[in-house]
């Protein structure tokens, strides 16, 4: 009910349960709900609109109509018994909607394991799930616990890569917190590189901001902007591409889950926490004095970091230069021309 990254990280539980008999309806913001549906345990999606209602219920104007949506929620919601509803956030708004759903146990998160402690008085089961674990991880133990299992040894997200690659490289850009965008200048001569070794370079977006990026990056690598559409359609162009680079997003998160050889960017964020998984992802970490800050937004006050006389910023992305980058990306695909012979 956040992010599209946690909702692939929600992947690798499902296919675990899977495996032992277990199919789910998933409740999921309904930007999301494309994706939900694309793993083969999810029989149905319920989707919620909490970010547009959350704006409006008490609003006069417009709030009758979210009103009357979410009681259509509410009614989807309750209009099946389940053996167990499994709320796999830990927050109060996901918890709710746990307590909401009809089933003869509610599990969840113990309070010392949820991201919100409250959330826990809703549960009728809890689960202890230890910190400083990756967020899959995290998941992983506490479907685990729910359903009585043992965690598998092997890592599945159950999508499968598009069975023909084009000679295409997606750059990533877009991301909600500014202390995790890549610099503009790097963009450019990364796709620069990609266009020199014959790769068509394509960059989506998803508001206006990263629309007016994807333009002025377009016409200086000689790139293609897609244009806006549905997340289940991006992700089958994910899918067939020879490479993908992007900063920690929902998309390159998305990208990794699917196969595709994945380069992710992190700099304020911490890859051992939530670094894009997948059989053919390599997730570079700036190293950095202040990285990971887990800050939203740059803080740092020192010296100017430069690359090409240029100061960077934000500081940390000074230690992951295009010629790094592009560096695993091609390692990468010549990895993956080795496995597809």
């Amino acid at each position: 009910m956040s992010s599209l990254g946690d909702v692939i990280h929600t992947f690798p539980a499902l296919t675990d349960a899977a495996a032992h008999g277990v199919r789910f309806d998933w409740v999921v913001e309904e930007a999301f709900a494309d994706i939900a549906a694309l793993h083969p345990a999810v029989d149905h999606v319920i989707p919620i609109a909490w970010r547009r209602w959350r704006q409006g219920l008490l609003a006069r104007n417009g709030g009758r109509n979210h009103r009357r949506e979410l009681s259509s929620f509410v009614r989807a919601l309750r209009g099946a018994r389940y053996d167990l509803v499994l709320d796999a956030q830990g927050l109060v708004k996901s918890a709710v909607v746990t307590g909401l759903g009809r089933g003869e146990a509610k599990v969840g998160l113990s309070a010392p394991s949820a991201r919100e402690s409250i959330a826990a008085v809703f549960y009728t089961q809890r689960v202890d799930v230890p910190w400083q674990q990756h967020a899959v991880d995290r998941l992983r133990q506490l479907f685990a616990g729910a359903f009585g299992y043992a965690v598998p040894q092997t890592l599945e997200f159950g999508l499968r890569p598009s069975a023909t690659r084009e000679r295409l490289c997606v750059l990533l850009h877009g991301t909600t917190w500014s202390s995790k965008l890549w610099p503009e200048s790097m963009w450019v001569a990364l796709g620069q590189q990609a266009s020199a070794a014959g790769l068509r370079v394509a960059l989506p977006w998803g508001d206006e901001g990263e629309r007016r990026r994807a333009q002025r990056l377009a016409a200086a690598v000689d790139g293609e902007v897609w244009e806006q559409a549905r997340l289940g359609v991006i992700a089958q162009r994910l899918a067939s591409a020879a490479v993908v680079i992007g900063v920690d997003s929902g998309l390159s998160h998305l990208s990794a889950a699917v196969g595709v050889p994945t380069v992710v960017l992190y700099g304020s964020t911490d890859q051992r926490l939530t670094g894009a998984r997948g059989a053919q992802t390599v997730n570079l970490q700036a190293d950095f004095a202040c990285a990971p800050c887990l800050s939203r937004t740059c803080r740092f006050t020192g010296a100017d970091q430069l690359w090409q006389g240029q100061a960077v910023r934000p500081a940390c992305y000074s230690r992951l230069a295009p010629d790094q980058v592009w560096g695993a990306a091609r390692d990468l695909m010549d990895a993956d021309r080795v496995l597809s012979v």
